[in-house]
């Protein structure tokens, strides 16, 4: 009965999918839903998700649930395959895996009985340099796959580490490389991600891989959602379970260090870091209760935030209280944070329930 909650709206996420089709018309397009759909819930998403022309995941757990759930469009690992081992699994429920690394490569090629071919996403360092093989060795891979007993059909992607800087310098030359390095292979390739399917259609070849702009957040830096008709699929929630009237001078919550300027009424909102709301919030941070936004005072507790309510002073113990979602925009939030959105939404907390709604908060 703890009233936090997370309310997550499925004709959010299905408007945030038709932009992505508006944005890439010719692209198919890979939903990503790793990190349990942006703390969305995976299985939700790529439900609500069923137009999608595939999904990305993180691990074989992650494909193995969805198939599971009755999920049968094309499940990608983005990492690929952590041990060999794991490769009869893949066979098994039908996951397509990224290559990015002489090991795994030698694992595809050595390992014997695996039942089926398994199709594969050879992934090439364009800039990013996390995972990746050098683009100089990119034919040489491809020939080595072509011939593999155990690799199926075989795409080509990367990644872009600065796409959401409209103004980057760097990402026309990766797309103007990748293109090089790809167009003859004679296979489907994948670069943009959110940023790149906004910013750049250059990028956007044969697949798209979106993921934060599925869930209603701008890539795009300097850049609010609303602006590209981006719809907040979560909105984080509770209420108000005190209103409490302060003197001034007075210390409120842990070490001390906001004093309340004047007598004033104090809020206090059932949430906390334990939920996944940042305990760095800044005072300052703004919550939304009715319609008006309320400043966060004091520091951020396990289960509880502070809040002054002298710009709403007939606020009452059970009103609804929005910390981000509609009405309040995530980023915003992250901003105050000195964070990104996509961390606000994968850390919201299990303990906070998920439910399906329609109606704003």
């Amino acid at each position: 009965m703890r009233p936090a909650r997370a309310l997550i709206n499925p004709d959010a996420l299905r408007h945030n999918l038709g932009r992505v089709r508006i944005f890439a018309p010719h692209s198919r397009v890979m939903a990503i839903v790793k990190a349990n759909g942006y703390g969305h819930g995976i299985g939700w998403a790529a439900r609500v998700l069923s137009d999608a022309d595939g999904f990305g995941v993180a691990s074989v757990e992650d494909g193995v649930l969805l198939r599971e759930a009755g999920i049968s469009k094309p499940i990608v690992l983005l990492e690929g395959f952590f041990h060999p081992n794991e490769l009869t699994d893949l066979t098994a429920h039908r996951l397509d895996t990224v290559v990015h690394h002489e090991s795994q490569l030698w694992d595809l090629e050595h390992i014997r009985d695996v039942p089926h071919p398994i199709d594969v996403w050879v992934k090439v360092d364009t800039g990013m340099h996390r995972i990746g093989f050098p683009p100089a060795i990119l034919a040489g891979v491809a020939k080595r796959l072509k011939v593999c007993m155990n690799a199926g059909r075989m795409r080509v992607m990367s990644h872009f580490p600065t796409a959401d800087n409209r103004f980057d310098a760097q990402t026309p030359e990766q797309i103007r490389q990748f293109d090089v390095l790809t167009r003859n292979l004679n296979v489907e390739r994948s670069l943009a991600n959110s940023a790149g399917i906004v910013n750049w259609p250059s990028s956007h070849f044969e697949w798209v891989r979106p993921g934060i702009m599925l869930y209603g957040a701008s890539p795009i830096i300097g850049l609010p959602a609303q602006e590209l008709d981006l719809k907040p699929v979560m909105t984080l929630t509770s209420e108000l379970i005190a209103v409490n009237l302060r003197r001034k001078g007075e210390a409120i919550g842990y070490g001390g260090d906001w004093r309340c300027p004047e007598d004033m009424p104090v809020g206090v909102v059932a949430i906390g870091y334990g939920d996944g709301y940042p305990r760095h919030a800044p005072p300052g941070t703004p919550v939304l209760i009715h319609g008006v936004r309320v400043p966060i005072v004091g520091r951020v507790s396990m289960d509880m935030v502070t809040v002054d309510l002298r710009d709403l002073p007939d606020a009452k113990v059970g009103d609804p209280v929005v910390l981000w979602g509609n009405g309040l925009p995530v980023e915003e939030i992250a901003e105050h944070c000195g964070t990104i959105s996509y961390e606000l939404l994968c850390r919201v907390a299990a303990r906070v329930p998920r439910i399906e709604s329609t109606i704003s908060a």
